[in-house]
């Protein structure tokens, strides 16, 4: 029971930063360019790989290499389980855990 808790905690881990949930948003749009992400931030292209790891490692993000640029879009199946997680853990069904 205690591994679908311990499976979304890097997901909330990678969320738990301003710059990286203000990526998510952009990305939610349209795929982009790490050069047309790094233009909203004031932050070194080496802070913005940092992030864009923690962001594809936990799964929430794709990367696809074009040339010598990286592309990013949001996984919609790693969103959908982390939506679904959530509505899990708020509401009150019969397998919740203060009835077991």
């Amino acid at each position: 029971m205690k591994e679908k808790y311990t499976n979304n905690v890097a997901l909330f881990k990678a969320l738990a930063d301003p710059n990286r949930l203000m990526i998510i948003d952009m990305i939610s749009c349209e795929e982009l360019c790490a050069c047309n992400i790094l233009e909203k931030f004031e932050i070194t292209q080496a802070t913005l790989s940092h992030h864009m790891k923690i962001l594809c490692d936990c799964g929430l993000v794709n990367a696809r290499k074009e040339g010598k640029w990286t592309h990013y879009s949001l996984n919609d199946a790693a969103v959908k389980n982390i939506k679904d997680f959530i509505v899990e853990i708020t509401s009150d069904t019969d397998d919740c855990i203060c009835k077991k």
